[in-house]
């Protein structure tokens, strides 16, 4: 999108150095990636940041309305209410499609919206990686708010400690050496110093939690959660020691209940410019004429499961279950980003961070996805290159 950085970055581009710079990957993280890296960052204008900037701020001022709990109250199953709330989401990430306006001004759409931690730690890193394999100018950057990674490592580290030493702080995950997105446990380990701990291995003793390290136990006192109710929900098997609705003396550092707050649930809630008109499905007296302009989604999956893109009045009507479904206009992702053989669409998310006592959120850094299918998700880009996730590097 910035086309000198474009044309510097795909003339040196080669099949072989992405090869190159994958195999780096695998030589500091052993057998760690397992999502598919996209061939190339994106370079984002200045015009564009700024309207990124502006998206999120619209969004955040309806979070920080003091009825927003009351307002979304609704999305948290009683059955998943976790205790000890904090007043505000310590994790907030938006996700914008890059579109055209009508005077054919790229702008954001938002897509979807996640009061949840991202790749904190593996999007600060990938960027440095892009940097030792291709010629990318210091008149970008893939940070929003600190100069450098080194000052974003320090800050996340502080932020996800809160205070603790750092044995104390465990980043919860069930079965996390089988998630796709396990490279960043990895580096969230390297960078902070925490440990990645399985829900099934946390020993519960009365109010007190630990976990087992060489042979010894050690107490919990935070946890930076990345347990997702829907992954839990598949696993009734389970014999676990602590369910996460349990009262026991710790601090959350992503407190669960934010997932549902700040999700799906909240988009009929914005407006503006830069948010696609959306609806809860009961609250609906008619359906819109062109409902081929909409997209159906559940108000309560993850990672685009059940999202449904034809979608007809009859089909709508026939839904026994309609409290748990939004009607989304749909967004016309630009083709922006030039690879080899064609344009490529693109998604930016951004993430920020939330520290409690902080007037405002701080937008961090972010993250983008390259698309060549209907929809930006794995299954609509297989056997595609220039696909993937990626950095995006902002004009300073």
């Amino acid at each position: 999108m910035i086309s000198e950085h474009r044309q510097r970055f795909n003339a040196a581009f080669s099949p072989a150095t992405y090869q190159e710079m994958l195999a780096d990957i695998d030589r500091q993280l052993p057998g760690q990636l397992d999502f598919r890296v996209a061939e190339t960052p994106v370079f984002v204008p200045a015009v564009l940041r700024d309207k990124l900037i502006a998206a999120g701020e619209s969004i955040i001022s309806v979070i920080e309305q003091p009825n927003f709990k009351e307002l979304t109250e609704g999305a948290i199953p009683a059955h998943q209410r976790v205790p000890y709330e904090d007043q505000c989401p310590e994790f907030l990430t938006f996700d914008f499609a890059v579109c055209r306006d009508a005077n054919g001004e790229l702008e954001p759409q938002l897509i979807e919206m996640q009061g949840f931690p991202s790749l904190y730690a593996f999007q600060s890193w990938l960027p440095g990686v892009f940097k030792e394999h291709y010629p990318i100018a210091d008149t970008v950057s893939p940070f929003l708010a600190e100069l450098d990674f080194q000052s974003h490592r320090e800050r996340m580290r502080d932020f996800i400690l809160g205070g603790q030493a750092p044995e104390h702080v465990i980043l919860l995950e069930l079965f996390p050496e089988q998630q796709k997105t396990r490279i960043d446990f990895a580096l969230s380990k390297k960078l902070w110093g925490i440990e990645v701990v399985c829900l099934t291995k946390v020993q519960r003793r009365g109010r007190e939690l630990f976990y087992e390290r060489n042979g010894e136990s050690i107490k919990i006192k935070r946890i930076y959660n990345r347990v997702i109710f829907d992954e839990l929900a598949r696993h009734p098997e389970l014999d676990l020691q602590f369910h996460l609705t349990e009262e026991v003396d710790i601090t959350w550092v992503g407190h669960p209940n934010w997932f549902f707050r700040v999700s799906k649930y909240t988009l009929p809630l914005l407006h503006g410019p830069f948010v696609p008109p959306s609806y809860y499905l009961d609250q609906l007296s008619e359906y819109p004429k062109d409902l081929e302009n909409y997209v159906l989604k559940p108000l309560f999956s993850f990672a685009g499961a059940g999202v449904r893109l034809h979608i007809t009045a009859d089909e709508l009507a026939a839904l026994p279950d309609k409290h748990n479904y939004l009607l989304q206009r749909k967004v016309a992702y630009e083709p922006v980003v030039q690879s080899p053989d064609g344009l490529v669409k693109c998604e930016i998310r951004l993430l920020y961070i939330w520290p409690t006592g902080e007037a405002k959120p701080q937008l961090l850094t972010g993250l983008s996805r390259l698309s060549r299918g209907e929809m930006i998700g794995v299954d609509f880009n297989k056997d595609k290159d220039w696909v993937g996730g990626t950095s995006p590097f902002f004009e300073r």
